[in-house]
């Protein structure tokens, strides 16, 4: 009886961590980049009452006889497929479609990486604008750069291209790719993983390097990825389905329930044990 009890709490357990992630993508329905997240599960030890052998009569037995112990959460997954693209207001608003990720310097220097493409147009130190997160953090180049111009330019009319070149209007109104100091075209820099899922996530939507993620893959410098496209005056919406999540969520709430009822079952079989008399 015991056993029972301790299997069943922990399905109410691994249960209860399932709906707080069922929750957070609930909560999350309506925030900018955000990626569903999906628990996993597996089953704990088994305890060998029975090994295969024979039986007294010397007939062999080849099946034995083991109990699980209950279940743990494995994982809770991000699913990185593409949101829907919202039309925006501002400019300075970029959506992705793809694979990829911007890139963001935080504050402590290292590179972080985003889907949020929720953008401002900044002053820099030399009185020019540079393009920066809601929290202020500078957004990045190809080259790792924070995205950076002098104040000869008017942020207004800096446009993007569906490859995340920058462009400025010439003479004749005409977009023109901007060059930085060597001459090379100024991009977004759009990152990529081998594996997304292994990204360790941070607040504000920020994800972070890890060794299961992989080093971070510039699209522009290797010409084996698929290019992610760019698209200005959009936002990538979160890729959450709400039904899906509701039936998630009461097929949760039914095994949570499920298993405080094996509590209850247990704990009157022992109350009954004890009244033998």
């Amino acid at each position: 009886m015991v056993r029972s009890l301790w299997t069943a709490a922990t399905g109410m357990r691994a249960q209860q961590t399932n709906v707080d992630t069922i929750a957070n993508n609930l909560s999350n329905v309506n925030t900018t980049g955000y990626k569903t997240e999906v628990n996993g599960f597996k089953s704990l030890l088994y305890q060998t009452m029975q090994t295969k052998t024979t039986s007294a009569n010397g007939d062999p037995k080849p099946v034995g006889a083991q109990v699980g112990l209950g279940v743990r959460n494995a994982s809770i997954t991000s699913i990185f497929t593409d949101g829907p693209l919202l039309a925006s207001q501002s400019d300075s608003d970029f959506a992705l479609s793809g694979r990829g990720f911007f890139a963001v310097m935080g504050e402590d220097g290292n590179a972080y990486f985003t889907r949020n493409g929720s953008f401002n147009w900044a002053l820099n130190d030399e009185g020019g604008v540079m393009l920066a997160t809601s929290d202020g953090l500078p957004v990045l180049d190809v080259y790792g750069r924070p995205l950076s111009f002098t104040n000869e330019f008017v942020s207004s009319k800096i446009t993007v291209t569906g490859d995340g070149t920058f462009c400025y209007p010439d003479e004749k109104n005409n977009p023109m790719p901007l060059l930085d100091g060597l001459g090379r075209e100024i991009k977004f820099g759009i990152f990529q993983f081998a594996n997304p899922a292994g990204l360790e996530k941070n607040d504000s939507g920020l994800f972070q390097i890890s060794a299961a993620s992989g080093g971070a893959l510039n699209e522009t410098l290797d010409t084996n990825l698929e290019r992610t496209k760019v698209t200005q005056g959009y936002l990538e919406g979160s890729n959450v389905q709400v039904v899906d999540e509701m039936v998630s969520l009461i097929t949760a709430q039914r095994a949570y329930e499920l298993n405080s009822k094996a509590i209850t079952a247990s704990d009157e079989m022992l109350q009954q044990a004890n009244n033998l008399r």
